[in-house]
């Protein structure tokens, strides 16, 4: 099949090069040209494993192409992907759907036979109602169905996400449309029961649910936390113990300086305004992001805690900035209220990250960029672990104990091992682990980020 994917960003830059792998032809349409050429000249703008490989052989295979040119894709298409941002609006906190009704006008002036528009961005309900309608409008003689297909791709695993799904969310209200799907998704070879045909406000709103619940089950996890500080408990004990039971389950039960990324805090917030312009309550959701920001407001204080009280004149050097590993996206970080937060209260901040200080660097000022996470260490009187890369758990601690002022480790991921830590000789504190208090914590001073 012939597709063109409007928009060369994240998801549609992985949808249309995981589509290209098996085996349809693709364009992906981008109105930056410098995004298109760097592109077409092999040079991903995005840190995602697998992604350039996986561009580099089917554009060498002629499956992949890239342009600035919308209408001769979308012409010889059967099916139209739209993957443009839909951002937090400034000011109300509704999805920001500007960019999705733009693109639903230029691809309505070029359509040619029946064509199978797909809206891939994560919009709210009604949404593809209001596609239809404009597309209707702008072209009356076109022949097309709207459709809502949301992704479900992970941040450093997208490309597994696309090719071995838990599941395929498809809104279609048309048998001709469902059909066209269901060839596009045929070459994956998946199980039935993995292809959920829905009607479309149905498939809008299940992309938003589900990113809502996983943010309550991450929240609770923090609130959980805070409590096995105050009673002794082991939080990973604790989570382990609950999440083994297979209505909860084990993912997203992981505590730490709360959720961040492109997707969390834009999709709750979203939700909660939707319901609220239809007069429902969704209280859960609304107490989740309220949460959610005192949480990352909280911790700067949570490590001027561990550093007896006082981090004026004080170094601290932070292991980790992007919002979760294997990514280089810096959106809605905790690092950054973090770092804020550390500044607020006094501190000189050092800093190192895998992937992400190039976008870090756009985000904050006055912090030393490390080449390594030794570099970031040296002078330091403190060490904070906030986001768990995989290389982290594996440094040696007692040789960047030597370089350190005075030996304090905070571990907002629970990714390192007491005894490991405290035979370095480091004071070593982690969360949700009975060696903080909780109380008080998550109540930001007006002088933090997000602070009323």
């Amino acid at each position: 099949m012939r597709v063109a994917v409007i928009g060369s960003g994240y998801v549609g830059l992985v949808s249309g090069a995981c589509l290209a792998e098996i085996g349809h032809q693709v364009v992906c349409v981008d109105k930056n040209p410098q995004q298109i050429d760097s592109l077409c000249r092999g040079v991903i703008p995005i840190f995602e494993e697998g992604l350039e490989q996986l561009v580099s052989r089917n554009t060498a295979a002629g499956r992949l192409e890239f342009s600035t040119e919308l209408p001769p894709a979308v012409r010889q298409a059967d099916v139209v992907m739209i993957a443009v941002g839909t951002p937090s609006r400034r000011g109300d906190g509704h999805a920001d759907l500007s960019f999705v009704y733009a693109a639903a006008r230029d691809v309505a002036a070029a359509l040619e036979g029946f064509t199978a528009i797909v809206t891939k961005s994560t919009v709210p309900v009604g949404t593809s109602d209001e596609m239809e309608r404009i597309v209707s409008e702008a072209n009356p003689k076109a022949q097309f169905a709207a459709i809502s297909n949301p992704e479900f791709l992970r941040e450093g695993a997208a490309i597994a996400d696309f090719m071995r799904p838990d599941r395929i969310v498809i809104g279609v209200e048309d048998e001709r449309a469902r059909a066209v799907m269901h060839r596009l998704y045929a070459p994956l070879g998946l199980r039935d029961e993995q292809i959920l045909f829905t009607h479309r406000r149905a498939a809008e709103l299940i992309k938003y649910a589900a990113n809502a619940f996983l943010a309550m089950k991450i929240t609770f996890a923090n609130e959980l936390a805070d409590l096995c500080e105050a009673v002794g408990a082991d939080v990973n004990e604790v989570t382990l113990g609950i999440g083994k039971d297979a209505r909860i389950g084990e993912k997203f039960l992981r505590p730490g300086p709360g959720y961040g990324g492109s997707c969390f805090p834009k999709d709750t917030m979203a939700l909660m305004r939707t319901a609220q312009e239809n007069q429902i309550a969704l209280r859960l959701v609304e107490t989740t992001v309220s949460a959610n920001d005192s949480r990352k407001a909280a911790m700067s204080r949570r490590i001027m805690a561990a550093c007896g009280g006082r981090v004026r004149g004080k170094t601290i050097a932070l292991l980790g900035l992007t919002f979760k590993p294997n990514t280089d996206d810096m959106r809605e970080a905790p690092s950054l209220w973090i770092i804020r937060g550390l500044q607020d209260l006094g501190a000189r901040i050092r800093a190192y990250d895998p992937e992400g200080m190039d976008a870090a660097r756009k985000e904050v000022t006055n912090v030393h960029f490390a080449k390594s996470a030794h570099e970031a260490c040296i002078g330091a009187d403190a060490l904070v672990l906030v986001t768990e890369w995989p290389e982290f758990a594996a440094l040696n601690f007692s040789e960047i104990a030597l370089g350190m002022n005075a030996l304090v480790c905070v571990d907002l991921r629970n990714q390192l091992e007491r005894e490991t830590m405290e035979a370095q000789g480091f004071s070593y504190h982690a969360v949700g682990r009975g060696n903080t208090p909780a109380h008080g914590l998550d109540a930001p001073p007006s002088s933090q980020p997000g602070a009323n």
